[in-house]
């Protein structure tokens, strides 16, 4: 499984790298667009109707299984020794000509008959829903909004507020087809224009991505949108379930462990006047109510079969219409009662907080400290990074620029009494006892997390264009010349590349531990004076190209870890025991994900983060701006983050240094 991560490098194209056990092609990016409206009810009214691509979107391709077979040892190779190798080739050769044949065969033939969705679609939902690990720290990740430019903006009433109406216009503007549809544009000046927009309207939807893609236009996927509002996951014995309901109108509001609720749309849909909204926050956050003695949030942190078995007791001790009213909110909106003091608080407080004042399965959540650093936090099995980057890009956007209200301005003279409700939630012993169990569980769990970040400043894409050499390919040989630095060792390594640009695509694997990293990484790390300059300024440049190589074909569909998923899954269903291929030692390891990656680079992104995916793992969100690299790394007690992250910041030295054509000293 791979933790998604998170999301979409806004300089790069389709690929939301997200976040992932799976937590956002070439990797493509879309520009953003929706800055003006005439309504205020909306974020902007376009042209072209938010789904006009949709039906046309093309297939994701099923890969050639000797093209996945041959990418497939190519990871492998940097991995294992000679004779390990060797068997894993065997292996491979033998289930390419013989069961892995049948498999692909049958994997087809489903495709065939699935042709409204995607072969991985399916079989990554279920990845997700059937997962018994608790979603925090294991699947939701986090993202974080820079403050409001306005200091005095970002006190947290104020900015709560303007969140809550910027993210109810984007709700609105989707519901009515008003939001720009995604679409990554290789030509701009010729396919992001008024002239192609109204010409592109008029193309029948079936026709619709053939017209962009003429004018060197990608529309992406859009499918996952509907899922962001009204939505939660439910626990369920042995396979959750996703739920949407799109009649509810009210927000759900968590402070002190407390569960508030009132709505943010009138009854004829219309978003609650901003300073009423103003008003019923107040109240919450005036509110003397004691935390609970059992908070109830720490039920969602907990695994989920154990969860599924509390809820039912749950909704059988008279909780079902609460219940109901905190799966349906339009969304979850976490007021905390204290400051963030540094980076790393913020990245425990946002990734996971104390536990109490959370709902972990709600679509998202937005979690706000109380001097109005904020972030979303996102459960991830209903989609990518594509749909949640977008929503905190517009919420940001918005708040920033179009902010329903001001410091000054008053709240409405309204009884909140009356229209914010405290939630009650009836427990008995057995449930007392399982909140208790769960709190434990989840203490002992955060307990053992690291996090810390590093920057480097002494360059960045500015320096690294003018090489020619990819920024991503450099950052991710930074991680494998630092952990090789730190462990002697090159790892199996992550990187999510979205495969957006398909009809319920989903995502595939970048691997970006190679021969050329391996070569390049003991080069440095082992003998770097055996080597002049231009051989190791020729090493990082054949990186580049290897890293640019594998990113285009995962962005393509073409990588092999979603084929051979896919061929995993068809095998276990078929009830009979999994090829030999699959009980590869080999195999397991280099699904044993101990370098976890993704970038996150947005205007509206401070900083982003995730757990490990595995217990001897790092979970590395990183960025790459004009003239500085940043990473915010996790682990457990069995990796040191702070050593690791010294290494990377060493790796990145090496390697600038050589591309300024000096030396490295050892």
């Amino acid at each position: 499984m791979a933790k998604l991560l998170l999301v979409t490098s806004l300089n790069k194209s389709p690929s939301l790298l997200l976040l992932s056990r799976t937590p956002s092609a070439p990797k493509l990016c879309p520009r953003r667009r929706c800055s003006s409206r005439a309504d205020p009810e909306y974020l902007c009214r376009s042209i072209v109707p938010t789904m006009h691509y949709q039906k046309s979107l093309p297939r994701l391709p099923v890969p050639k299984l000797e093209d996945s077979m041959r990418r497939y040892l190519n990871a492998q190779k940097p991995l294992l020794d000679e004779e390990q190798y060797k068997k894993t080739e065997l292996l491979s050769r033998s289930f390419e000509k013989g069961i892995g044949k049948e498999l692909h065969e049958e994997l087809l033939a489903q495709d065939q008959r699935n042709k409204h969705t995607s072969y991985i679609s399916g079989p990554w939902f279920d990845m997700y829903l059937c997962a018994r690990e608790p979603v925090v720290l294991n699947f939701n990740p986090y993202m974080s909004f820079n403050p409001d430019p306005k200091p005095e903006y970002n006190d947290q009433l104020t900015r709560a507020t303007n969140m809550i109406v910027s993210a109810m216009r984007f709700m609105k503007t989707i519901c009515a087809g008003y939001l720009e549809p995604e679409v990554f544009h290789l030509n701009p000046a010729k396919s992001d224009t008024l002239a192609f927009k109204r010409f592109i309207r008029w193309v029948p939807s079936s026709l619709s991505w053939y017209g962009a893609y003429m004018m060197n236009a990608y529309p992406l996927d859009m499918s996952q949108y509907f899922r962001l509002f009204n939505s939660t996951r439910l626990p369920k014995p042995n396979r959750d379930e996703l739920v949407t309901d799109d009649k509810a109108k009210h927000l759900l509001v968590l402070r002190n462990g407390n569960f508030y609720i009132f709505d943010v749309l009138d009854r004829d849909g219309n978003i609650v006047k901003a300073a009423e909204i103003q008003a019923h926050l107040k109240y919450i956050l005036s509110d003397n109510t004691p935390t609970p003695e059992f908070p109830i949030g720490y039920l969602t942190s907990e695994e989920r079969n154990t969860w599924a078995v509390l809820r039912q007791k749950l909704l059988d001790n008279g909780n079902s219409e609460v219940l109901k009213k905190v799966d349906s909110a339009v969304f979850c909106l976490c007021l905390d009662d204290f400051p963030i003091k540094d980076n790393n608080h913020l990245s425990h407080v946002m990734l996971h907080g104390s536990g109490l004042n959370r709902w972990y399965d709600k679509s998202f959540s937005i979690i706000m400290a109380n001097d109005g650093t904020s972030a979303i936090n996102f459960e991830h099995s209903w989609g990518d990074g594509v749909a949640i980057l977008r929503l905190q890009n517009e919420v940001y956007k918005d708040s920033t620029e179009n902010p329903a209200i001001s410091p000054k301005d008053m709240p409405a003279s309204v009884d909140s009494s009356k229209a914010v409700t405290r939630l009650q939630f009836q427990l008995n012993n057995v449930l007392k006892e399982g909140i208790t169990k769960a709190k434990d569980h989840f203490d002992a769990s955060v307990k053992t997390l690291t996090i810390d970040s590093m920057e480097f400043k002494l360059g960045g894409k500015g320096i690294l264009k003018k090489y020619k050499i990819s920024p991503d390919a450099i950052a991710q040989l930074s991680f494998q010349v630092g952990f090789l630095r730190q462990y002697g060792q090159t790892v199996a390594t992550y990187e999510s590349c979205s495969t957006a640009a398909f009809k319920h695509g989903r995502t595939e694997t970048i691997r970006p531990a190679s021969v050329y990293t391996k070569k390049l990484s003991e080069a440095l790390v082992r003998e770097p004076s055996k080597y002049s300059p231009d051989e190791l300024c020729m090493m990082i440049k054949e990186c580049s190209m290897y890293h640019g190589k594998l990113t285009k074909e995962a962005a393509m569909g073409q990588g092999f870890d979603r084929h051979l998923f896919a061929l995993r899954c068809i095998a276990a269903s078929a009830g009979r025991s999994l090829p030999d291929f699959f009980e590869d030692q080999s195999y397991a390891r280099i699904n044993h994900i101990i370098l976890s990656t993704s970038t996150l680079s947005s205007p509206a992104i401070k900083l982003g983060g995730f757990a490990p995916v595995v217990h001897d793992g790092y979970g590395v969100g990183y960025q790459v701006q004009d003239d500085w690299i940043g990473c915010n790394v996790s682990a457990y007690e069995v990796r040191d983050v702070g050593q690791f992250l010294e290494c990377v910041h060493k790796s990145l030295e090496d390697i600038f240094t050589v591309l300024e054509g000096k030396p490295v000293k050892g």
